[in-house]
Formats: C-alpha cells, sequence, structure tokens
C-alpha cells in the first residue's frame, strides 16, 4: 500500500492528492469526524477530479480515505446553510464529482476507482455510484439516511440505486434508512469487489494501474460510449461507434497497438 505523508488536517477537513505514475490518487482527510464532508472538502474534491481530467499524463483516479472509514456522510451543521439556500459548494465550471450532468458543471472523461472501508453513509455511497468501479472491504456500513434527517438523497442515489439495482431493491434501502454490508453492497452491484479490510486501497490501486496501462484515449471513449448507452439510449452509443472507432483507428496508439501485437511485446502507448 503507498505511503501518505499528509499533514493534520485542518478542523474543516481537506482532500489530499498523490500522484503515483499515471494514476492521481485522491484522499478524503477527516479522519477525527469520520471524515463528515464540509464545503471546502466538496470544493477541493472537484478541484481534484478537474485535475485528473485536464492533465493528460494521468489516465485514472483513486478515490480513498484517510483513517478507518470512508465517511460518515454530510456534516449537516456545516452544509444545511447551503441546502436551504439550494446552493452546491462546488464552483461552477469544474467537475462534479458525483457526474450527473448537472448545469453548469464539466462531466468527467477519465475512470474512477474507489475503495470503501468502514462507515460508508449517505454521499460516500453517491459518490462510489457516481465512479465506475468499486472495492470494497468487507467491513463496510452502508445506509442512504437522508429520510431520516428529513431530507432527500441528490447526489445520484434516487438515479443509480435504481439503475443498478431495480427499483424495489433502491426504495428499500432509500425509504427504510436501513444499513446494510458489503454482502448486500455486492449482490445489488453497487460495488464490483468485495476484498478483506485492509486490502481494498491496494486492490483499487492496481485496478487503476491495469486501466492506466492501457490506451488512454480508447479507455476514455469506452467509458463514454457506455454512460451514453445508458444515459441517451442504444441508439445513441450505436451511432458513435463508426466516428470514434474512425479516429482512434488513426492515432498513434492504434498504431503502438499493432505494432506490439506483432511484436508480442506490451504496448507503450502515448495518448496520442
Amino acid at each position: 500500500m503507498p505511503t501518505f505523508t499528509s499533514n493534520t488536517p485542518p478542523p474543516e477537513g481537506c482532500i489530499d492528492t498523490l500522484v503515483l505514475g499515471h494514476v492521481l490518487l485522491i484522499g478524503i482527510n477527516r479522519p477525527a469526524k469520520r471524515n463528515g464532508w464540509t464545503p471546502p472538502m466538496f470544493r477541493q474534491l472537484a478541484e481534484a477530479y478537474t485535475r485528473l481530467d485536464d492533465d493528460p499524463d494521468l489516465r485514472a483516479g483513486v478515490l480513498h480515505a484517510m483513517g478507518d472509514h470512508f465517511t460518515a456522510g454530510l456534516d449537516l451543521p456545516a452544509v444545511s446553510a447551503y441546502m436551504q439556500r439550494g446552493e452546491k459548494a462546488v464552483p461552477e465550471g469544474l467537475v462534479e464529482p458525483h457526474d450527473y450532468g448537472l448545469p453548469g458543471y464539466r462531466r468527467r472523461t477519465k475512470p474512477m476507482v474507489v475503495a470503501v472501508k468502514g462507515i460508508c453513509f449517505t454521499v460516500g455511497i453517491e459518490l462510489m455510484l457516481g465512479a465506475d468501479i468499486v472495492v470494497a472491504a468487507d467491513n463496510c456500513r452502508f445506509s442512504q439516511m437522508e429520510v431520516q434527517r428529513g431530507i432527500m438523497a441528490t447526489g445520484g442515489a434516487t438515479l443509480r440505486m435504481a439503475e443498478r439495482a431495480g427499483t424495489g431493491n433502491a426504495l428499500l434501502h432509500l425509504l427504510t434508512a436501513d444499513e446494510f454490508g458489503s454482502a448486500e453492497a455486492y449482490r445489488l452491484n453497487f460495488v464490483q469487489k468485495v476484498v478483506p479490510a485492509g486490502q481494498e486501497l491496494d486492490e483499487a490501486l492496481a485496478i487503476a494501474q491495469r486501466i492506466a496501462a492501457q490506451a488512454p484515449r480508447a479507455v476514455v471513449a469506452t467509458r463514454l460510449n457506455v454512460l451514453k448507452a445508458i444515459e441517451q439510449g442504444q441508439a445513441a452509443a450505436v451511432a458513435d461507434f463508426i466516428p470514434v472507432q474512425k479516429a482512434l483507428a488513426n492515432s498513434e496508439d492504434a498504431a503502438e497497438g499493432v505494432r506490439a501485437f506483432v511484436e508480442r511485446r506490451p504496448a507503450q502507448f502515448s495518448g496520442r
């Protein structure tokens, strides 16, 4: 597991970043408060996601957390004023980490892998569902408990829980605010892998590094085509097949892929 040398976070928490090769590790850092989310943390997370998309040397991201828990959810006293005003803590023009197409915000193009552990409540579930691949420790405790607080989940849970698990399964957890474990999250397709606690970040990083070893433009195009099929339908995704493939097939990376195949060696992709 990579070693993190983070300074003690400020009381409102912070988001730490670390570059490992072509992978950007993004760390939620407020362990004294079980990584409860504050407005500065949301802003810094959006800045980290934007950095991932804008830096051509970065090809994949890993979202993880400091301490024993992924997050206990929103720090309600810190964010309630934003909710009452109907405002977002994330400045417009950045990549919005929940990635559901909110007007005024960019959408992420590069892959994001998430490593969750311990408590993973509310916004934690929504951030992992807004990513691409989730590795969960076997000690996870999940809950989408907004209805217990008199509010609604507005970070994507109402969209993605039903998409992944069906309407009945989504409403079971959204409307009861019950707590469930990693096995149930796996059954519902909320997470893709369950590993022994302590191994989740290693596994997430290994997946991100395997992604980063592939042709970057092909990875982005493949991810976006999957999302287009989900959000706009099969016909919209199919319409991109020929023009996108034509552009990819004429890239330097496609030529390198052919050379590597002929020479029976791993390809060395440049992203061009």
